[in-house]
């Protein structure tokens, strides 16, 4: 498992997972700059770095790249877990604190997920749980999460919509460039 990624290394790699398609360094540029000043050469860096740690593969486009994530957030958080649970010297003990520490929403959530692992006929009745956020059998592959009733959201969280205006298929800040 590699270690957990920086807090600049996250924020890069959040816009290349909420993306899901090659992007450059200037549109991560201009998309963190909304949140901090950072220089052009610093994305740059990041990017190099993320590259040879593994994170994202790169493809030449003119004198600049392109860079797209090898994974997806979903398994990085779910190799996060994994490490911290098999760190535990009393595994069963660490998941049932992790569950005391969940929102009910949460739970409902990991319920739906284990029906889907288990099959229909092991784990609970679907829909049950009313207008929670449940796990599609798309998840399976580590790709979505919808709320019923709605359009899917990735994985990761992040909502369409969520900033006025913005349509996430357009690229950075939505603005359809």
């Amino acid at each position: 498992m590699p270690r957990p990624l920086g807090e600049l290394e996250d924020a890069v790699m959040t816009r290349v997972w909420k993306w899901n398609r090659p992007v450059t360094v200037r549109e991560v540029l201009e998309d963190l700059q909304q949140e901090r000043s950072i220089a052009y050469t610093t994305v740059m860096t990041v990017l190099d770095n993320l590259h040879q740690k593994g994170w994202v593969r790169r493809e030449a486009e003119g004198r600049a790249y392109r860079y797209e994530a090898v994974s997806t957030r979903a398994a990085y958080s779910a190799a996060l877990m994994n490490d911290a649970w098999s760190q535990s010297d009393n595994p069963a003990a660490a998941l049932v604190a992790f569950f005391g520490m969940m929102s009910e929403e949460q739970r409902r959530a990991l319920r739906d997920a284990v029906h889907i692992v288990q099959g229909p006929e092991e784990g609970p009745e679907q829909g049950e749980g009313g207008g929670e956020t449940r796990v599609t059998p798309d998840a399976a592959d580590e790709k979505r999460v919808e709320k019923p009733d709605e359009k899917p959201v990735e994985a990761s969280g992040e909502k369409p919509g969520e900033k006025p205006g913005e349509n996430p298929d357009s690229g950075p800040g939505g603005t359809g460039r």
